[in-house]
């Protein structure tokens, strides 16, 4: 089974609120781009990755939430992050039975977190450091203690 299938299935699977509520979710997160891609890992979570993963899905008792790995690092001018403040790094969005997701907003949200994700794979993409000219000539050259006297 696919990753999108089991996702298909777990929001079958959610027969209230929740699967309604997380099949939104989705359907605006893979509007945003067309190059997410959807996994599936630790043991049930939908996971939602361009160059890196930018948001996890959870179907919890009384809300669903939507975490973003680097969620602190990314602007919120529509303030839809409402949890996870407490961190340095993550962030997530609750929603509740009734609660309405602004999906332009969510939409920018998501392309703001590819963009961070891309230019954090450029800067990690490093080029083999240079040996200084020499270097190791000079250590030979050096005294050594037990030489010295």
């Amino acid at each position: 089974m696919t990753a999108s299938e089991r996702i298909d299935q777990m929001i079958e699977d959610l027969t209230d609120w929740r699967g309604k509520t997380l099949a939104s979710l989705r359907k605006s997160i893979l509007a945003a781009d067309p190059g997410i891609i959807e996994e599936w890992k630790w043991m049930g979570s939908p996971v939602w990755s361009r160059d890196g993963i930018i948001a996890v899905g959870n179907a919890h008792k009384g809300k669903v939430k939507l975490t973003f790995m680097y969620g602190a690092q990314l602007p919120d001018p529509d303030k839809l992050f409402n949890t996870g403040f407490e961190g340095n790094v993550r962030r997530a969005i609750d929603l509740f039975e009734g609660d309405k997701i602004n999906a332009p907003a969510l939409k920018a949200l998501i392309r703001a977190a590819i963009e961070l994700n891309q230019a954090k794979s450029k800067k990690t993409v490093k080029k083999p450091a240079k040996k200084a000219a020499g270097a190791g000539a000079a250590a030979k050259k050096k005294p050594c203690a037990a030489n010295e006297g």
